[in-house]
């Protein structure tokens, strides 16, 4: 049987990237109805991802695909890619993007080859050029789009107090987003305003910010476009996980040894207690992110669930800056010129 879709998901080798796949090649339905477009930056060195796919069933047809999010002409040469196969019907019409990819750096900074802060464009940049440019190849009448969100992205979140200092206690940093240009180049919150590692998590929190008002921008602009109406895009909080990516901060708590032993352990313990706990185990969001992805039920999930927001698997409303119109409409503008977008990249209608 053909796959009757895609489902395209970066950062594939990480442990929620690894965990979603997992639950497709875990269902027989899910696997042979959807063609997985699995990313990661390197494939020869992508042994998670390739430990998970060797329990696939043979009827689970994918690829592996190199992506750097940190070069604009990489997410420019995988979306051609894609865009010719699904325009000659080698691949099916794109049912889910997931954008699962997050880079995480505390007391360093680095820039990519464009001259983006690295954060800012692994989290959010590449992610949102990705989107426009696959519109074209999207299913039109159930495609969606998935952010994997983050508490960070809000300032007013209580859990940014949880396991250490709170990031954004000081008045300057209540504020993640006053202009795109900062974020971009890095000078928002540089490592010598703070050498402990608040400063690049606030730089974390500050992207995380950018790819959830992508939700409330994009939809707008979906539901005025009469070819891409019934796209949705949808974010999820994944919650606290002792991720690839938190150790790249050295929390003691994400290390493999202690991981294994105590923090993995603790988030099941505490998913028992509460489904959407502070802790969860990777598998339990990637049910979650999948569920976004793909399911119609229960509410407020439907055919077309647009614009939602979940902490797990309850809805919960994104922090007010992502929520802010006219600060949302100023990152779209200003993304549209930093990756130096034309009419002719995207079948979006109202674009710039």
């Amino acid at each position: 049987m053909a796959p009757e879709g895609s489902i395209l998901i970066t950062g594939t080798n990480g442990t929620l990237g690894a965990k979603i796949v997992a639950q497709i090649i875990g269902n027989t339905a899910n696997a042979e109805k959807y063609h997985g477009l699995y990313t990661v930056r390197n494939v020869d060195g992508a042994s998670n991802l390739k430990s998970v796919l060797s329990e696939a069933p043979k009827s689970h047809e994918h690829d592996v695909l190199a992506l750097d999010l940190d070069r604009l002409q990489s997410v420019r040469d995988v979306a051609n890619d894609i865009k010719s196969r699904v325009a000659s019907g080698a691949l099916p019409p794109i049912r889910a993007l997931i954008w699962n990819a997050g880079f995480q750096e505390q007391s360093t900074q680095t820039f990519t080859e464009d001259g983006y802060d690295t954060t800012f464009q692994a989290n959010y940049l590449s992610h949102w050029l990705l989107t426009v440019l696959l519109l074209g190849s999207m299913d039109k009448k159930h495609g969606r789009v998935v952010v994997v969100g983050s508490w960070s992205h809000d300032t007013d979140d209580e859990r940014n107090k949880v396991g250490g200092p709170d990031y954004y206690s000081e008045e300057k940093w209540k504020t993640l987003f006053t202009d795109t240009q900062s974020l971009a180049d890095g000078s928002y919150s540089p490592p010598d305003s703070e050498p402990t590692g608040k400063a690049g998590m606030r730089r974390y929190g500050a992207a995380k910010l950018c790819e959830v008002m992508m939700i409330r921008e994009m939809q707008e602009r979906f539901d005025k476009d009469p070819e891409l109406s019934n796209l949705s895009i949808l974010g999820v909080d994944p919650g606290g996980m002792p991720t690839q990516l938190l150790r790249r901060g050295d929390f003691w708590f994400a290390r493999p040894i202690i991981a294994k032993a105590f923090t993995l352990p603790l988030s099941y313990a505490m998913s028992m207690l509460d489904s959407n706990s502070l802790m969860r185990p990777p598998s339990k969001s990637a049910r979650d992110v999948l569920r976004a992805a793909l399911e119609s039920a229960p509410p407020p999930l439907s055919e077309h669930p647009k614009g939602l927001y979940f902490d797990g698997n309850e809805p919960k409303s994104p922090g007010v800056e992502a929520r802010d119109p006219v600060k949302t409409g100023a990152l779209w503008r200003d993304s549209v010129k930093l990756v130096g977008l034309v009419e002719s990249d995207t079948i979006l209608k109202v674009w710039n």
